[in-house]
């Protein structure tokens, strides 16, 4: 099993590409599965994920070709990948691959909608809460849909003709579900409205491309979406765009380093809430003609309180980089988690490296230390497995992160893009 080394203490100087977001990509690659036509997507990234949902896709009767690199950048970053459906040729996602990855569940809306039947294993994925399927079978269910749960997987079947459009309000807020039915209730018969729906970024960038494919949706970015279903979808092309938890991440690894980055490719306005917490921290931040220009003062790092909320709060899956970065804070901050009820498993391995963290219920006191010193570590989920590179990076010695196949499904090529700008990483493959 793969581990990261790092040794702490460098600064971070040069330029980082930022990848296509993978929670952009995901579901715009099942979108493929709504039309016969061809839907091809630049910039999508190099992950685990993607191409486990590659295989998924693969089952269900998609036909895909890859070609070509992005501008100006090496090969192996982000690719533009052509998906063709002509025919759905099974309508069962299973378990063996659906356990793997959550995001492969939303399958189901566009088989549904196409085929009239899904037959959909419950899914996997972190294990950071419970992140029940209820909302996707209410919001299928107020478009008509029949919805069994049987042996672990849920029978969804579509009534005579097709989905119909309805109303559904969400009781909370969900981006999978949110994604599931802008794909399902673009081919339903009728109007379709939404309430209390995701705003995410990734929820407009799905929008856009269904709309290029022919759909019309309104609303998306605002809590109310309203789709007109239409009989079909074309194919369309369509950029995936960046991701904005790894400008966070690295935004935040500058910022606690030390050193001066451009952030190539992304946009400010993505995370502006994330970006403008990082600020308060002490990292000067400015937007440039190619991205964004990190500068950080290592030692001069400011506690900053944040709660994560649905977007455009502070977004839950920058909670545990954060986390790191306060770290180092000269003073005590509190970081209080609202969205997922087990999502501090990192908070024992920042420990390790000399991290003073205190757990109220939801809510972690952080007071900050002089000096983090490094120590084997193990990654527990994505997102914690990069706040103890960022707090590696920072340390006294050599951290060791263990099960980095976490790293691997959200973050493309870390060790490289972190070793261009000055870092010691390095990849240890038993």
């Amino acid at each position: 099993m793969d581990r990261i080394r790092i040794v702490g203490g460098n600064e971070l100087n040069g330029v980082i590409p930022i990848s296509g977001a993978k929670n952009a990509a995901l579901p715009l690659m099942i979108a493929s599965l709504l039309t016969s036509d061809t839907l091809t997507l630049e910039n999508v990234p190099h992950l685990a994920d993607v191409e486990l949902l590659l295989r998924i896709l693969g089952n269900h009767g998609v036909d895909v070709s890859v070609n070509g690199r992005r501008e100006r950048q090496d090969e192996g970053y982000s690719r533009t990948i052509h998906f063709t459906c002509r025919t759905i040729v099974d309508t069962t996602a299973p378990y063996e691959l659906v356990s793997k990855m959550r995001a492969s569940f939303w399958v189901i809306g566009p088989l549904l909608a196409r085929e009239g039947r899904a037959r959909v294993s419950l899914p996997g994925g972190c294990a950071i809460g419970t992140r029940p399927v209820d909302l996707f079978i209410e919001g299928l269910t107020a478009l008509g849909a029949t919805m069994e749960i049987d042996g672990g997987y849920i029978n969804a079947t579509a009534p005579k003709g097709g989905l119909i459009g309805g109303t559904y309000t969400f009781p909370k807020v969900s981006v999978g579900a949110t994604h599931v039915m802008l794909m399902a209730a673009s081919l339903a018969r009728g109007t379709t409205v939404i309430n209390n729906a995701a705003r995410e970024p990734e929820v407009v960038d799905l929008a856009n491309c269904l709309n290029a494919m022919g759909a019309k949706i309104s609303g998306a970015g605002t809590s109310t979406i309203t789709i007109e279903g239409v009989h079909s979808l074309s194919g369309a092309r369509h950029r995936v765009l960046p991701d904005r938890i790894e400008t966070g991440t690295y935004a935040m690894a500058v910022a606690m380093t030390g050193g001066d980055v451009t952030l190539e490719g992304t946009d400010f306005a993505l995370l502006d809430t994330a970006l403008e917490a990082v600020r308060r921290a002490g990292a000067e931040i400015t937007v440039t003609p190619s991205g964004l220009r990190v500068v950080g003062h290592g030692n001069d790092i400011r506690p900053v309180d944040v709660v994560t909320e649905p977007y455009p709060g502070f977004p839950t899956d920058l909670q545990a980089q954060f986390m790191g970065l306060m770290t180092r804070a000269n003073g005590v901050s509190h970081v209080t988690e609202t969205i997922f009820e087990n999502r501090f498993m990192h908070v024992q391995e920042l420990a390790r490296l000399g991290a003073r963290i205190t757990l109220s219920g939801q809510t972690a006191r952080i007071e900050g230390v002089s000096r983090l010193r490094g120590a084997p570590v193990m990654a527990t989920d994505l997102r914690a497995s990069v706040s103890l590179v960022i707090a590696g990076l920072a340390a006294e010695g050599e951290t060791t992160v263990s099960r980095v196949y976490h790293l691997d499904r959200g973050f493309e090529r870390l060790e490289e893009k972190l070793t261009r700008c000055g870092a010691v990483v390095e990849r240890i493959t038993d």
